[in-house]
Order: structure tokens, then sequence, then C-alpha cells
């Protein structure tokens, strides 16, 4: 017998099959063994960075009143600990008072953090000295439109600052075609309108996972993060082991597609095949937090999934859907095809999840482990199941004789293309 472990939330689960059964594993390209020390790294790049001058030249040549922060929040892997307390340091080297540093936790559309959350987050120093604000959706100022006609509506502290940095992890994004950059700003720290608006181009061409040209989420995200005069950038690369590999920081344009070229090199990789059964694991906490962000895994596994075939989804989900509207759309739904009819008429965010997931339901079944409601699962047009031995002992039932079987670790982080 073979034994296959995947991440499940904080935990590991495992499964078994005979060793005639082949099953084909996606992992990275080439890993790249995370840095020996990163918080060091960071200081390296904050005094070369790309496209931009060094941090703290710009610091003493614009001397800004106040500067903002923005830091992803829980739901993000980012590790804002490693990142933050150097971009601090460096901050008051350059002259800043404590008091001119504001550190905004970019929600999006997510709940606010608790303060032992932040503190988490950014260190226990930081958080002690650096003020730390959660970013309100319903106290944003609009600074203008975009090209595209999206009201681009910025969290008033924000807005108020005289120098911007924005920090992030980069990885593959399922519409956006990838996270980081000016995606702090938007949707970080934008307004609910802002965001609806941003996000309804998911539903046009382009707006992709692993693409930047082209992609009108991207290009809408680029354009705000100018408007609101994003200055600086520092984005972590991480492994699958979530140690960072490399920090870029800069200008938010070039800075970033440095970070996009190592994650090109890692995770998108070419597959031969569609397959009958893929298993796809979103790759543990945060990433399996809750339904709404282990749906970035099932869109990976999507792309390499023939029509009709299965997707085993290995997600904890301890925070159950994880969002409202995504949450209301799914369980009113009377068939996968209502929310991809209703997301055209009027988009709403958490329906644009809704959305996402009936789209891959529309092509193949969706086996679901994880800790939700049994009863739940099945109102939304996917089958429960205990383990994940049982799910594909289930599918294996359901298909040929001879399979071809995919397992995606870290379903969240790879991109399979033909």
């Amino acid at each position: 017998m073979k034994e296959y472990k995947l991440k499940f939330g904080e935990a590991v689960v495992s499964f078994s099959t005979s060793d005639d059964l082949r099953i084909e594993v996606l992992k990275p390209n080439r890993e790249f063994d995370g840095l020996e020390d990163p918080k060091e790294e960071v200081r390296k790049s904050l005094r070369a960075p790309t496209g931009i001058e060094p941090l703290k030249d710009l610091i003493l040549q614009e001397k800004p009143k106040n500067v903002v922060v923005l830091v992803s929040d829980l739901t993000r892997p980012c590790p804002s600990h490693i990142i933050v307390p150097p971009l601090i340091e460096e901050l008051l080297q350059a002259g800043l008072r404590q008091d001119q540093i504001t550190i905004v936790f970019g929600l999006g559309f997510h709940r606010k953090m608790t303060d032992q959350e932040m503190k988490r987050a950014v260190g226990e120093q930081v958080f002690e000295k650096i003020k730390c604000l959660n970013h309100d959706i319903s106290e944003c100022v609009s600074i203008g439109k975009t090209e595209r006609g999206t009201p681009v509506e910025v969290f008033k502290p924000v807005v108020e600052s005289d120098f911007i940095i924005a920090t992030g992890n980069l990885e593959l994004h399922w519409f956006a075609g990838y996270s980081g950059g000016n995606k702090a700003l938007l949707p970080g720290v934008c307004s609910k309108r802002t965001i609806e608006t941003n996000h309804s181009y998911m539903l046009l061409d382009g707006a992709t996972s692993g693409r930047l040209e082209g992609n009108p989420v991207r290009e809408d995200i680029e354009e705000a993060g100018k408007m609101a005069k994003v200055r600086f950038i520092v984005n972590a690369v991480l492994n699958s082991k979530k140690e960072v590999v490399k920090i870029v920081s800069g200008d938010p344009i070039l800075a970033h597609r440095e970070g996009v070229k190592c994650i090109d090199r890692m995770y998108k990789i070419k597959i031969e095949r569609k397959y009958d059964i893929v298993i796809a694991s979103p790759g543990g906490f945060p990433k399996d937090i809750n339904l709404y962000q282990a749906q970035k895994g099932l869109d990976n596994a999507f792309q390499a999934v023939k029509d009709g075939g299965i997707i085993i989804l290995v997600a904890q989900c301890r925070e159950g859907f994880g969002e409202k509207t995504f949450e209301e759309w799914m369980k009113r739904a009377q068939s996968p095809d209502e929310p991809l009819e209703w997301i055209k008429k009027e988009f709403h965010l958490g329906g644009h999840k809704a959305a996402g997931f009936c789209k891959v339901m529309k092509k193949a079944k969706i086996f679901l482990c994880s800790t939700m409601d049994k009863n739940t699962i099945k109102q939304i047009f996917m089958t429960p199941f205990e383990s994940v031995q049982d799910a594909l002992d289930s599918a294996l039932k359901q298909t040929s004789t001879d399979p071809s079987i995919l397992l995606m670790p870290y379903a969240n982080s790879t991109l399979p293309y033909l």
C-alpha cells in the first residue's frame, strides 16, 4: 500500500491506495529553499529596491508627515511578522517618529482582526509601539474613477497619509492573476462599492489565474494603486512550507513583476492531459480556514479535471463559509445555474465566490472533506465525506477501471496548464 498525506487546517490527514493504482502528484516545478535570515533579506531589499530609490532615501527626500503601512489580514499567509519589524526599523532610522507611522490592516471584505491577532501578525514590539487600525469599508473617501469606471473609494486614514507602503505575499490568484503589489490597496483598504465593481471584471475574458497583461481585474487594481499614490511595496514569495524564499521591494509595478517571475518558476506547472479524479488540498491553515478561501484551490483543480470528472476538495473550513453573502447565495440556489445567472445580472461580493463554485460544478462533481455540517454540504450541491479515503473509494467506484488521478497537495498555490 502507498500512503499520501495532506494538510488539513493545522493538522495532517492521510489516505492509502494499492500499489497498482497510479497517482500523479502535482508538485512545484522547483521549490526554492527558505531564506536563512528573511528579516535581513527584507533589510537588504529595502536598501536595494527594484525601480526606485532606497526607502530611507525616499523618506529623507520627501519628509512625509505621516506614513501608512498596509498589512494583510489573517486570511492571508503573509509573514508580516517578518516583513513589518525591519520595515518599521528602516522608517525610524530615516528620522520618522513612532507617532508618524500607522499600520492599517487591509480587510477587504473580511472580518475585523482582534488586538491579539494584530499583535501576532506584526509582532509584539511593533504592536506596542505603532498605531494599528483595522480598515473599515464604511469609512472610505472617493479619489476618482478608473478608466473602466471603478469608483475608487479608499479608507480615509490611508488617503490622508503622505506616503503609502503596501506589504503582502505574492501567489497565484484565481481572477486577479496574482496577489501582491497594489492588491494591498484594492481590495485591501477600499469600500464595498469599489471592491464589488473591480471584482465584477472577473466575468470578463482575461481574468484568470497566472495572467497579468490583458487581465481586466489586475489592470484596474494597478490603476487604483497609482491614483492612491502607493509609493513602495514589500512583498514576500513563499514556498509550500510557507517559508520566505524571496523578498521584492520597490516600485509597485516593477517590483511586483520581479516576484511574479519567481512564482512562475515554482508554481505554474505544465500537464500533459486532464484527469478523471483530482484530489486537492488548499495547503492547510489559513488557506482552508473557510470555504471562501478554499475556493482558490478548487479553481486551480478545475484547470486539471476532465469534463464530468470528480474533484475531491480537502479543506477543514473551521469558519464554515467564511462570508455571509456567499453562504446566502449557495443556500438559496436551487441549482448551480442560478448563482451564475444572478452574478451576471447584479454583481455582489461573496456572490462571486458562489459563482466560482458553481462554474466548477457545471463541469465536475465536488466531493468535500471538511468539518462543515454534512446536510449543509449536500444542500449546496456537493457530496460530504468523513475522510479522504472514503471520498477516493467512492470516486473510484464511479470512474473507469483505470482512472487517471492527480493529487494537488498545494492546490491554492499550484496552477496546472496544458
